[in-house]
């Protein structure tokens, strides 16, 4: 079985060996490295996998390395590894925001297969929504197999692009904190209207799965389904029309854009 090594044991990394092993993969062919002992002797317990302190022993026993550390020491964490990553030549797979696979390829080797990964929170739980890229080293092969290795905690989708996966980036990657705040303001608005906190709160949590759920297992469009749910004037029409009339719409446009334009910003940021 390919061995996969991790390079960072944090909680995007837990999170995927979490659910290789939760799908039959053979934890005794995961292996991570992490500079803090007391975090792999976690990892070695609650998972079985091998752990190591030293990146490059890891490295040299796998067939892909997931790339999991924070964006902002990837390139001190990376590039000492460039002869072993040269020499073994594993399948890369990158998890942190904003690391473009041109900075990759360029503090690694130009020739390795690499793919860059937007994953969000949710894969935490097994809910992630992962966009990938690859560049134009990686086979049809490799190709499948990070589909394995991200659809363990989610979905995921190939996009063509660093524009694309920054689009991605401001949607399903920072999208969780949205769906959150609108929750937070349902659970505020509930409570003014005279229900107690906890009851507000389990009505806006069980609201929002229920919604995403029927959404996610139904071949109608979302805005069908509002509409089917939106009678004429009834109290969900009179909520709709007031989300309209505040430019909801347009808000969230505004908001995504943003998002889109930081990503891009973050990229030549981390990439210099």
């Amino acid at each position: 079985m390919t061995k996969i090594a991790f390079i960072g044991g944090g909680n995007m990394a837990s999170a995927i060996l979490g659910g290789l092993i939760e799908n039959g993969y053979n934890s005794q062919d995961i292996l991570v490295s992490d500079p803090s002992q007391e975090k792999l002797d976690e990892l070695a317990a609650q998972f079985s996998v091998q752990t190591n302190v030293d990146n490059q022993a890891i490295i040299a026993q796998s067939d892909v390395v997931v790339l999991a550390v924070k964006p902002q020491i990837m390139q001190q964490v990376i590039s000492p590894l460039k002869e072993i990553l040269s020499a073994k030549r594993p399948l890369i797979i990158s998890v942190a925001a904003g690391i473009s696979l041109e900075s990759l390829a360029s503090w690694t080797e130009q020739s390795l297969s690499i793919v860059r990964c937007m994953p969000n929170t949710p894969a935490l739980v097994q809910k992630g929504a992962s966009g990938l890229l690859a560049n134009h080293n990686v086979s049809d092969e490799e190709k499948q197999q990070a589909d394995t290795i991200l659809g363990a905690v989610g979905l995921s989708v190939w996009v063509n692009s660093e524009a694309e996966l920054d689009a991605v980036t401001a949607l399903s990657g920072s999208g969780p904190a949205y769906f959150f705040l609108f929750i937070e303001s349902m659970i505020a608005a509930g409570t003014q209207l005279g229900l107690a906190e906890d009851t507000a709160k389990q009505l806006a949590l069980q609201t929002a799965l229920g919604a995403a759920t029927m959404a996610s297992k139904s071949d109608v469009a979302p805005a069908q389904l509002r509409q089917n749910v939106t009678s004429p004037n009834g109290t969900t029409e009179q909520a709709i029309l007031s989300f309209q009339k505040q430019g909801l719409e347009a808000t969230v446009k505004t908001a995504m854009q943003a998002a889109f334009n930081r990503s891009i910003e973050l990229s030549k940021e981390l990439g210099q």
